[in-house]
């Protein structure tokens, strides 16, 4: 247990910082070309994931799971083997998609609502290839439960794309040259972190083998991952082509559209994901411990850690949410200096909650095997979301696109629920615990409403922001050990587990959120 609660706090720091790195850029960016280029450049990269999704997106978590189940089978000559078809195949699909998109440059326009963002697709359309094979690599990173290699060379990447970013941007003459420089340094950073892996690989002692034998079960059990992937990000695409073209029709300018969509997706919708980056640190590191469980038969087990999971998801994101409700405007200013993103967050605060949910449930089932119905929610969630983009600027503007992520994120969450206590042998119990996190945000909420205009007339944004952050996060922090939600004694706990002989002996399964 100790070695998993270091592990995860290893992963945690690089992510943190990874993030936060990713974040001050983004803050730069939008500086640097405006909402505009932001927005620019976040539909070409848009339609770029969605070619990285449709190419490589199943393949990792799938050689992961896979290099897991022989281990634990002691069929260990099958390792090799199965990382080698996940790089044939990846390649096999990037290498065509990539040449026939190169080739068909002149008539690519159809795909985005502005035709400069073909320029900016077309410079980062490279980095699939380099990408989609890293894309494995990284999946036996995870395979190996090697996760400081993934998380160093991850961090790298993003510091890659900064410095390439920075020293490209700035001086750019106008958004669309910002943007497509911007795209420029998103390549180099492709190809940076391919090299990387592939000699972290290597140095590992890894090796190619022939995978004939590992295309079949591989393809079985990716093309799920894959095609339930591939639909949000398709879904993705759409949005970023549909939805300007939707508030043109609501009476938008061009410009206004792009500026609108980039200030939701390029500068409100990332922000949404802080607790997220938290939460996968810890996903990422429990998810094989639940395959494993779940392959080996260790009921008690499984539950335990589906519990541990699902409850830490709730108390992180939950701690969140009355801090953007409350500071939505504050840290739009602070951070953008667009109240328009601030209101924006405020509304879409409690979807937190439910992506982090949504998240942490998807990588459950998808280790368990159950990605064909992961699949099928997928479908069901992506046609709430079109056709709230579709029906509703019209009425809310701007804020369709936050209904169509509601529906989204909602959908699959109780339905990513329901089939998890499905397939638990032991079902696992954190009904009663959901309700108290949740409803204990609303006085929380109240505090930090009150706090924050008391305070906002007289101590200005930046204080007023920091002041009552912190004070509604522990307030809410209060509540929730005050409820037993939350244990602050889990050092304590530690201590004691140092002087228990065996790590997998039962002892130490208690985690800061109690079972």
């Amino acid at each position: 247990m100790r070695y998993f609660f270091k592990t995860v706090a290893i992963v945690t720091v690089f992510s943190v910082c990874e993030k936060f790195l990713g974040f001050l850029y983004r803050i730069y960016l939008s500086h640097a070309i405006g909402t505009e280029g932001v927005g620019m450049y976040q539909v070409a990269l848009s339609v770029f994931g969605f070619l990285l999704t449709v190419t490589c997106s199943g393949t990792p978590i799938t050689v992961s799971r896979l290099m897991t189940k022989y281990r634990s089978e002691g069929r260990k000559d099958k390792v090799n083997k199965v990382i080698t078809a996940g790089i044939a195949l990846t390649l096999g699909i990037a290498l065509p998609l990539l040449l026939l998109l190169f080739f068909a440059r002149g008539k690519l326009s159809f795909l985005f609502a502005d035709e400069r963002c073909v320029s900016i697709f077309l410079v980062v359309l490279p980095g699939l290839a380099f990408t989609s094979v890293y894309s494995v690599l990284r999946g036996v990173f995870w395979g190996n439960k090697d996760f400081l290699p993934y998380s160093v060379i991850e961090l790298l990447e993003e510091i890659c794309m900064i410095i390439a970013g920075v020293i490209l941007v700035t001086g750019a003459a106008s958004a669309y040259q910002g943007a497509f420089r911007a795209g420029i340094a998103v390549l180099i950073s492709y190809i940076f972190s391919f090299s990387l892996a592939a000699a972290v690989f290597f140095l590992r002692k890894n090796k190619l083998q022939n995978p004939r034998t590992e295309f079949r079960p591989l393809l079985a059990s990716s093309a799920p991952v894959t095609a339930m992937r591939t639909i949000n990000s398709l879904a993705g695409s759409l949005v970023s082509i549909i939805f300007p073209l939707r508030l043109v029709a609501a009476g938008f300018s061009r410009s206004q559209a792009m500026s609108l969509y980039g200030a939701a997706v390029g500068q409100a919708i990332p922000l949404l994901f802080v607790p997220t980056t938290l939460i996968g640190s810890f996903t990422l590191v429990l998810v094989p411990e639940i395959s494993e469980d779940f392959y080996g038969k260790r009921n008690l087990s499984l539950k335990n850690n589906v519990e541990k999971a699902i409850k830490f998801t709730l108390l992180l994101s939950a701690i969140f949410v009355p801090v953007f409700f409350v500071c939505g405007e504050e840290i739009g200013i602070l951070v953008f200096g667009s109240p328009e993103c601030g209101n924006y967050l405020t509304a879409a605060s409690f979807l937190m909650l439910f992506m982090g949910l949504d998240g942490v449930t998807t990588s459950i089932l998808n280790s368990m095997g159950k990605e064909k119905k992961v699949l099928m929610y997928c479908a069901i969630s992506g046609i709430f979301m079109l056709a709230a983009i579709w029906f509703l600027p019209s009425v809310m503007g701007v804020y369709a696109l936050l209904a169509g992520y509601s529906a989204v994120y909602c959908v699959t969450t109780a339905l990513n629920l329901i089939l998890l206590h499905k397939t638990c042998p032991v079902k696992p119990v954190y009904i009663k615990y959901a309700l108290k996190t949740v409803l204990l945000i609303i006085p929380a909420a109240a505090f930090g409403l009150m706090l924050e205009r008391m305070l906002l007339p007289v101590m200005g944004t930046l204080l007023t922001f920091l002041t009552v952050s912190v004070l509604t996060a522990g307030f809410l922090c209060l509540l929730y050990m005050g409820a037993g939600l939350f244990d602050v004694n889990i050092a304590a706990r530690f201590k004691r587990n140092k002087k228990r002989p065996a790590p997998g002996s039962g002892a130490g399964n208690k985690t800061a959120v109690k079972n």
